[in-house]
């Protein structure tokens, strides 16, 4: 990998990842337009999360370190049990999607045309965080879980569980940023260790650097989400999905 190639793909993982359009979806067309092999660099793309995960716990480590943190975490662990159950009975097939870019092609302008309707699906509630039961926080897992297919967004279908659970637009946003961290740990983590012995110190090096940038890149992204969130909703992230998702198939299929 080159280091342009390493600058490209973490800065988008560290804009994407929070973002409801699918951090590993854009990973996996942008990878493709730098004609990257397919069978390549899948645990770098799943282990430069580490860098997105670290920049919610600075911004959010007050939630996570105060002393009535001990009511989020039990919430947090329901959400995240569909997704770890899953993931670990999947993760070979899930692995062969993530070879596949017409994938996400096709799966962001489903989801894309499901965003410009969610408010209307399901429309936003006034709980907060701490009004969640154990049940609705499960509930939510699941839809988390459909992110397991490349290009629908883990952020779009827990902020579209977190809705169907009548959060508030702002508690189901930043929900979906708390959950992204047992959520992106278990995963990166999981990938780092099964794939440890074969990665060599260049790749490793690759990943410290990939990190650091999409640290810094998640860390502004996360950080206006919520207030861009709050004053124009979702569609706007709809239609960028189904514009995206377009392009993409028409290169693939007509020009590819």
């Amino acid at each position: 990998m080159t280091w342009i190639e390493n600058l490209i793909l973490a800065v988008v993982e560290g804009v994407t990842e929070f973002l409801p359009v699918s951090s590993t979806g854009h990973l996996m067309l942008t990878r493709e337009f730098l004609g990257m092999d397919p069978n390549e660099h899948e645990t770098y793309l799943i282990a430069i999360q580490f860098g997105a995960i670290a920049s919610v716990l600075t911004l959010y480590w007050k939630k996570f370190f105060s002393a009535n943190a001990w009511k989020l975490y039990p919430i947090l662990l329901m959400g995240f049990v569909p997704a770890a159950v899953l993931g670990f009975l999947f993760d070979d097939l899930l692995e062969q999607m993530l070879k596949a870019p017409w994938i996400p092609g096709i799966t962001l302008i489903v989801f894309g045309f499901v965003l410009l309707k969610i408010e209307k699906i399901f429309p936003p509630g006034e709980k907060e965080i701490n009004d969640l039961t154990f049940l609705e926080s499960l509930k939510i897992g699941f839809f988390q879980c459909l992110a397991m297919i490349p290009g629908v967004s883990r952020s779009a279908a827990t902020i579209a569980g977190g809705l169907f659970g009548k959060l508030s637009r702002h508690a189901a946003t930043e929900f979906s940023f708390l959950l992204a961290l047992p959520t992106l740990t278990a995963a990166a983590g999981y990938k780092m260790l099964k794939h440890w012995d074969s990665l060599t110190s260049s790749q490793i090096n690759d990943i410290l650097i990939g990190n650091v940038i999409s640290f810094v890149t998640a860390f502004f992204a996360v950080r206006y989400f919520i207030q861009f969130i709050q004053a124009k909703g979702f569609a706007v992230f709809g239609y960028y999905r189904i514009a995206v998702g377009s392009l993409f198939l028409a290169y693939w299929f007509l020009i590819k």
